[in-house]
């Protein structure tokens, strides 16, 4: 099972050493971030410095650490699907088509406790919940 992180999921995991953090590096499953992504966690860096309490090199650390249990989607191969991931959620909100769009080139479920996601019926979606009940 292929499973595409929400960005908010990994900033979590990226804060705070709790079950989110366990879940992607314990439970063996495949997931998969979307490349793009990236520019989001840099843009929110400083704030998760902030609510993290870490020092930016630790920081580092920690995402270095999680990248290990995630693999990264690129773009090229992502962009394929843009137009169908478009007319699956665009009009619900369109700045979550990325993840769609990641979701149908890998056959994948979406982890994110985003509620817009559920006003689609194509991608099957999980929250944090479904995935603790999924890894015990």
């Amino acid at each position: 099972m292929n499973i595409v992180i929400d960005t908010n999921i990994f900033i979590s995991a990226l804060i705070k050493e709790g079950v989110t953090r366990e879940i992607i590096t314990k439970s063996g499953l495949n997931f998969i971030f979307p490349e793009f992504e990236f520019e989001e966690i840099k843009e929110h860096k400083q704030e998760v410095i902030k609510k993290s309490q870490l020092q930016k090199r630790e920081l580092d650390i920690i995402l270095l650490r999680l990248l290990n249990y995630v693999k990264i989607a690129p773009i090229d191969i992502v962009y394929a699907f843009k137009g169908e991931a478009e007319e699956i959620i665009g009009k619900i909100d369109n700045d979550d088509t990325q993840f769609v769009a990641t979701a149908l080139a890998f056959n994948a479920i979406i982890w994110s406790e985003d509620k817009h996601f559920k006003k689609q019926n194509k991608i099957k979606i999980l929250t944090t919940k479904d995935m603790i009940s999924l890894f015990n």
